[in-house]
């Protein structure tokens, strides 16, 4: 199918709101949803905030069947791609199953649910391991899941890019529709708020130390030092445009106009990041004007270098302060392959509502040269916006968001 692909459900399951209603409702005054962690006792670890899903019981969502077989990540997923297909109004029989995919992008699996059975392994032994513990591990178990759940017989697959991976998701889905599926859920999720996750977010070492919820997590801020994490994301329903005319859908939400991805440079090799080469790669793909741009979702690391490498590629490619630029990702900490996802979801709301979202808490260090969205939203028309996304190691993705009339 060569139509535009288009953006016809969204639900989403994130610190800030379970739903796309509290969602948007807290993004846009800017409420905070990074606090003391609760999901297990992080007393004797040197970071002690992060963004959780508060008042989320599987139970009150999933069959009960389901709920023991699923890690946390999992059932949020699922929730959010409930919500998904009930807001793209697409009811059994609309499309054929097989016409029908699923790809999710997924940066640590279950978690949660494998450092659970570890711990019987180690305690009572091999009898007492949950045979659930499989699958419920793995990469791909959103996106199997998700397929069952929803009779999704079509092209099935996972992208594990960290932060990166979650746009990579949303391209893969569209050169599936590209290649004549109707639809695809697409998305990224990620809860890894667990001792056995936190271990390897310590690891990487970019990790806030600070205890100061508002304050700890400061991209683009002078007193930047590092990430808050947080678990959660989105899923979208992702449609070609012939196959939304065929069955009467009604609710378009934008366009998933352009991507592009790239790798940096090894280290040391004294040649730039690869993240500028992205932004002009997604909007060569969509065919769109650096000056058409009305808003950026910054990555925000909140990492002093990486804040530096993404504020010269913004300036680089649109000039200095020529574009508003925000990271409402501040409101609910970094959410690994959940994060992106849920960008777009804000930057098509962002579209619908003519209003830009803040980067909440942050001061704008004056070493960059960007038009950085602080304090409170701003009223914006906004007709095009651009998503971008880093993995660990390197990996830069761009995506280019278009209204549709």
């Amino acid at each position: 199918m060569s139509g535009r692909t288009l953006i016809t459900g969204i639900g989403v399951a994130a610190p800030s709101g379970l739903g796309v209603a509290d969602f948007w409702a807290a993004t846009r005054i800017g409420k905070n949803a990074i606090g003391p962690v609760t999901r297990f006792d992080a007393s004797s670890f040197p970071a002690r905030l992060a963004g959780e899903v508060h008042g989320f019981e599987a139970g009150d969502h999933l069959p009960g069947r389901l709920v023991p077989q699923t890690d946390r990540v999992t059932q949020l997923a699922l929730i959010a791609t409930d919500c998904a297909f009930a807001d793209a109004g697409i009811a059994p029989g609309d499309v054929h199953p097989c016409d029908m995919g699923v790809v999710t992008a997924a940066g640590s699996g279950g978690f949660e649910f494998g450092e659970r059975e570890l711990r019987k392994l180690w305690s009572q032994g091999a009898r007492h391991v949950s045979a659930y513990q499989s699958f419920a591990w793995f990469y791909a178990v959103n996106s199997g899941q998700i397929a069952v759940r929803n009779d999704l017989r079509g092209p099935a697959g996972v992208v594990v890019g960290d932060q990166a991976g979650g746009l990579e998701a949303f391209s893969y889905a569209r050169r599936r529709l590209r290649k004549g599926s109707r639809l695809i859920a697409t998305g990224g999720f990620d809860a890894s708020i667990c001792s056995f996750g936190w271990a390897a977010h310590l690891a990487g070492g970019s990790l806030s130390l600070s205890d100061e919820a508002e304050r700890a997590y400061l991209p683009f801020d002078g007193a930047a030092s590092g990430y808050v994490p947080g678990e959660g994301g989105a899923i979208v329903v992702l449609e070609d445009e012939g196959s939304v005319r065929a069955r009467g859908g009604r609710n378009v939400y934008g366009e998933f106009a352009g991507y592009a991805a790239t790798f940096d440079p090894r280290p040391g090799s004294g040649r730039e990041p690869g993240l500028r080469r992205a932004v002009e790669g997604a909007l060569a793909d969509a065919g769109c004007h650096p000056d058409e741009v009305d808003v950026v979702f910054a990555d925000g690391a909140g990492v002093p270098d990486l804040d530096r490498a993404e504020a010269e590629a913004i300036t680089a490619v649109f000039g200095p302060r020529r574009v508003p630029v925000t990271a409402p990702k501040t409101m609910t900490g970094r959410l690994g392959a959940g994060g992106a996802p849920v960008d777009v979801v804000s930057a098509v709301l962002a579209m619908r509502e003519g209003l830009i979202p803040a980067t909440t808490n942050v001061e704008l260090s004056p070493d960059y040269d960007i038009d950085l969205v602080t304090g409170r939203s701003r009223t914006a028309s906004v007709r095009t916006a651009l998503v971008l996304a880093r993995g660990h190691g390197g990996f830069n993705s761009a995506a280019l968001l278009r209204a549709v009339d």
